[in-house]
């Protein structure tokens, strides 16, 4: 069975999704886009067999043939579209952030509970990363006892111009936001924002390091470089009662030579987790053919903005902020 796809933005990730939806995967076609700049949209569906460009997300939406929906638009956009796609009745896959509010999150919990059936999935692709799978693996059957820290580091080699301080924030610490919910299986309940020494590269709050405090109470450090040059450079450790587990290094090459010893470090967010947004995006296409939804959910995107909201106001006032979620529905009650 081959799932019809509509895909509303056709930027670097839309275009990178089409790809992979195309080319790699199996289980799916796409035969409508959009874009905000027509002429791209247009180029781009020119490219694959039996796509067409359409006018508007809420035209690719509303489309017959089209049976799901993939939203790699901006982020203000997202409200509207996953609104308009629950409306519909088609099942909708979501890049970060599900929303850029925590009211706008809301509206789209409140629509799918009021509508019965789970339809969105949320595009937090690490946790179908193989390092960090093998990590939870550890985790969650004992190994190392009861974890008590996890230590994290997030750095990019530069961002463009217009990312700012608050971005660390809610377009990189979200990622590790929503993992370690799902890493331990518990929500965040406090968080800190501590700045050290300023990079000299960079005119940003940069590094910081955010620290998360988990509901069993045990925490979390996630240092956030977004100017540190040498690579895209992604750590994680958890530090349990009997052990710790970490990420494994890439498995490139290790060079030793004259004294040293080295290996390559990834140049970005498409190298170090192409494999990732692979195994995602199938894994959504497998549990649409059959009836099912395993992802993050709507009230993954809202918990995970909740905390990031926390974050942003520790990282303003230099205090420790509480973390306040709605009573989650027992709609969503499903293993995280």
């Amino acid at each position: 069975m081959s799932v019809r796809i509509g895909l509303i933005g056709v930027g670097m990730i839309g275009q990178d999704h089409i790809r992979r939806l195309t080319q790699v995967l199996f289980g799916a076609s796409v035969v409508a886009v959009t874009d905000v700049d027509a002429d791209r949209s247009k180029s781009v569906a020119e490219g694959v067999r039996g796509c067409r460009a359409l006018g508007s997300g809420q035209e690719v939406i509303r489309a017959d043939d089209v049976e799901a929906v993939v939203v790699t638009s901006w982020g203000e956009t997202h409200e509207e579209y996953v609104l308009a796609a629950i409306e519909a009745g088609k099942p909708v896959f979501c890049e970060k952030p599900l929303a850029t509010t925590q009211d706008a999150c809301l509206r789209i919990v409140d629509a799918e509970v009021a509508g019965g059936r789970q339809l969105v999935q949320v595009g937090f692709m690490r946790r179908y990363d193989a390092a960090y799978r093998a990590v939870k693996a550890v985790v969650d059957d004992g190994a190392i006892g009861a974890p008590l820290l996890m230590h994290c580091a997030h750095r990019n080699p530069s961002v463009p111009p217009q990312f700012t301080s608050d971005m660390i924030i809610n377009d990189a610490a979200i990622h590790e936001i929503d993992l370690v919910r799902w890493m331990f299986g518990e929500e965040i309940a406090a968080t800190q924002v501590l700045k050290p020494r300023r990079n000299s590269k960079s005119a940003l709050d940069d590094p910081v390091v955010v620290l998360l405090e988990m509901a069993s109470g045990a925490l979390v450090d996630v240092e956030l470089s977004v100017n540190i040059g040498y690579g895209y450079d992604i750590r994680g450790e958890v530090v349990g009662e009997s052990g710790t587990v970490a990420l494994a290094e890439t498995g490139d090459a290790r060079v030793k030579r004259e004294g040293l010893r080295s290996h390559r470090v990834a140049v970005d967010w498409r190298e170090r987790f192409s494999r990732a947004y692979d195994v995602e995006l199938q894994e959504w296409l497998d549990a649409l053919s059959a009836g099912t939804s395993t992802g993050p959910s709507s009230w993954d995107g809202y918990a995970a903005a909740a905390a990031s909201d926390a974050c942003l106001e520790a990282l303003r006032t230099g205090g420790r902020t509480t973390v306040s979620l709605r009573e989650r529905p027992d709609f969503y009650m499903k293993a995280q």
